[in-house]
């Protein structure tokens, strides 16, 4: 089995998606061409392209995309480092 990876386009995806607020479906992004990093520009594009948003430029998380959001926001928990407590 060919061990994967994460490009930097897809990690730019998966930074995008960890975005969005998942507690309302009344919330979406825009990201900005004029302002924006070209990476963030090109992901949004990318996200609409599989049908995880609703605009080029983001827009709303569509049924799937909601749930990709929500994969990448639990990883993205999972992988953080571990708080210290005393």
């Amino acid at each position: 089995m060919a061990q994967a990876h994460f490009s930097a386009e897809l990690l730019d995806e998966l930074n995008l998606l960890c975005l969005y607020n998942l507690d309302t479906t009344h919330e979406g992004l825009k990201v900005h061409a004029s302002s924006a990093a070209t990476g963030a520009v090109a992901a949004a594009s990318r996200l609409h392209d599989k049908g995880l948003v609703t605009q080029a430029d983001g827009g709303y998380l569509t049924p799937r995309g909601r749930e990709a959001a929500l994969h990448a926001q639990e990883l993205a928990g999972l992988l953080a480092p571990a708080e210290l407590t005393t």
